[in-house]
């Protein structure tokens, strides 16, 4: 299965944004970010002018990074998205934002998203008490995510139950049995992080 495997803060770095790709490193002051506020590489600190082309590309670039998608994979949901009713760039957010690693993470069961895309894939949790191991499973209304019976002895599990998370109000979390639920479908006002995904609609409109 493909995946990213370099340096996680370097892409917060390119970016110029933290994308909390590691956790609660990201919050204290080891985040790469906040130590040097430069794109990694040789020309990095270079104020360079951003044009129309550059500013949607860098949006996209923001929000594949911050879901941990590649670029087939994103290409992919925005044409989904597209094909809904609805606008395309909202549609968009909202088809990553219900990705199962995602809502993992939302819950609190994984320190970051890319955390939560490992223990998904290493079969951890269920759905509606089924085995899964597929992050991008597009979890529905009504769907109950909770830690595998098996797995809910480990350390890192028992001491997710100890965090006080705070949940978006489409979940659900009932952390002392380590299993939440999906309420509702999330809104776009869910999604606290600053994206403007009309420049993601306009960047493919080309």
């Amino acid at each position: 299965m493909a995946r990213y495997t370099g340096p996680a803060c370097k892409l917060c770095r390119r970016e110029g944004k933290k994308l909390y790709l590691k956790g609660d490193r990201c919050l204290s002051g080891k985040c790469a970010l906040d130590r040097r506020a430069t794109a990694p590489g040789q020309h990095g600190a270079a104020k360079k002018k951003m044009r129309e082309y550059g500013l949607q590309l860098r949006e996209k670039q923001t929000t594949k990074r911050y879901y941990g998608v590649l670029e087939k994979q994103f290409k992919n949901y925005y044409d989904e998205a597209a094909r809904k009713e609805g606008m395309t760039g909202e549609n968009l957010l909202l088809l990553l934002e219900r990705r199962l690693d995602n809502v993992v993470y939302r819950l609190g069961f994984a320190e970051s998203r890319r955390d939560a895309r490992q223990l998904v894939l290493h079969a951890h949790f269920t759905v509606n008490g089924k085995k899964v191991n597929i992050p991008s499973l597009i979890v529905k209304a009504g769907d109950v995510i909770a830690v595998k019976e098996a797995s809910r002895s480990s350390d890192k599990f028992k001491a997710m139950t100890e965090k006080n998370v705070i949940v978006p109000k489409w979940l659900e979390c009932d952390a002392a049995n380590l299993c939440g639920k999906v309420a509702t479908l999330p809104a776009r006002e869910d999604i606290d992080f600053d994206f403007n995904e009309q420049l993601i609609v306009e960047l493919y409109s080309k």
